[in-house]
């Protein structure tokens, strides 16, 4: 097959367990996407399936290297043996091509054997965990209410003990964006974490509502400023924050590594367990559905008009007081998901969501952070730009 060369690798997110998790996170935005399996039994990838992907995606690569992402749900819900058999297919595919695997999980169903595994074939874990024990538990319980940190602590004990690769993904939410330091020093000091994503829940129970587990807008940004003041003044070059990396490559004028602060969207699409493919991992509604692996390929897929079209939406659908913002360089609206501010009244409204021109919700907390992070980014892309380490701002500090 002959392909055009893609600016950048083709990328696709998939679940071979669908929305399926043995956890109830209260502020889970992915639980409910099992009602659009709802007459299906299993939500689980076949064989079939898992073949057709790998090969799929493997000849829809024009870079030598590969990267697999395998997602949930709670993705160690399916047996090791499907994690083995998938590795026997990449090799059977690969054609010798560098392949590499990551893997998102909750933390709380990794055992010796699953280590071993993970260690063994050099995996990446991103492992769910939304700070200290207290914080933690607020939310993210199983089906019954009981609580997971100590089995998440369990777990990351298990990828400490046999030398797994592993980085945090914490959420951030109204109850701990309100410790912003207890929460970062406990992911650098106590799991002694060098590598931290985390994210603000910004999610509705209708149209019209916040959750209640909403981060606000103050809250995000007074977290963000008293995070970046600890990481800028003792931890540049040896803590690393994905949305502070995010922000400097955005100074810089070079395409972030996060989505959601890129100049566009559309680059990562997600397959369900049946090879259902979607827009993106927030937009998994049959609005934003692609098509089915079986009919047609990957590339088809993700190159086709309608994700082409759902790519444009972040320049698109920008209001006016984006176009005039000194900020929009920085964020570029940031996540069309939680662009559901009226401009003109400011009211919630999530119809259309994506499409229609509308106010970043965490606006407000985003321009506080950039006004308070613009010396310090000024002086890296200055360092930077001269062949110098970013960590020489700790030169700026005295």
């Amino acid at each position: 097959m002959n392909y055009e060369v893609f600016s950048s690798p083709l990328y696709v997110m998939t679940k071979p367990i669908g929305a399926r998790c043995n956890l109830a996170c209260k502020y889970c935005y992915y639980l409910d996407k099992q009602e659009l399996y709802r007459e299906e039994k299993e939500h689980v990838m076949s064989d079939e399936t898992l073949e057709l992907f790998i090969r799929q995606y493997i000849e829809a690569q024009t870079t030598p290297n590969i990267l697999f992402t395998w997602h949930g749900g709670e993705t160690f819900m399916r047996p090791l043996s499907f994690y083995q058999r998938a590795l026997q297919l990449q090799q059977r595919y690969g054609a010798g091509r560098q392949i590499d695997n990551c893997i998102q999980t909750n933390g709380t169903l990794i055992t010796p054997e699953w280590a071993r595994f993970l260690h063994d074939n050099h995996w990446l874990v991103g492992v769910s965990i939304d700070g200290p024990q207290e914080f933690h538990d607020e939310y993210r319980r199983n089906k019954a209410g009981r609580p997971s940190w100590a089995k998440v602590m369990h777990g990351i004990d298990m990828l400490n003990k046999y030398d797994v690769e592993w980085n945090a993904m914490a959420v951030v939410n109204d109850y701990n964006a309100d410790y912003p330091l207890d929460f970062y020093r406990f992911f650098r000091d106590e799991l002694g974490c060098r590598f931290l994503q985390f994210t603000p829940i910004v999610e509705t129970t209708t149209p019209q509502t916040l959750s209640p587990e909403s981060v606000t807008p103050q809250q995000w940004g007074t977290f963000l400023c008293a995070i970046f003041d600890e990481w800028v003044h003792r931890d540049v070059g040896e803590m690393f924050v994905q949305l502070f990396d995010a922000t400097l490559a955005n100074w810089m004028g070079v395409t972030p590594g996060v989505c959601s602060m890129a100049r566009d969207c559309g680059h990562a699409g997600v397959m369900e367990w049946n090879g259902d493919v979607y827009s993106c991992d927030h937009f998994v509604t049959s609005q934003h559905r692609l098509g089915n692996i079986r009919q047609h390929t990957l590339y088809q897929l993700m190159k086709g008009e309608q994700q082409q079209r759902f790519s444009t939406i972040k320049s698109a659908a920008l209001p006016t007081q984006c176009h005039e913002c000194q900020w929009l360089f920085a964020c570029h609206g940031e996540c069309p998901k939680n662009r559901i501010v009226d401009a003109d009244t400011h009211a919630i409204c999530t119809d259309n969501l994506g499409f229609t021109p509308r106010l970043n919700y965490l606006c407000q907390g985003y321009q506080q952070f950039f006004q308070h992070a613009a010396p310090y980014m000024d002086f890296m892309k200055q360092e930077l730009m001269a062949g110098r380490p970013a960590s020489n701002v700790q030169l700026l500090n005295k």
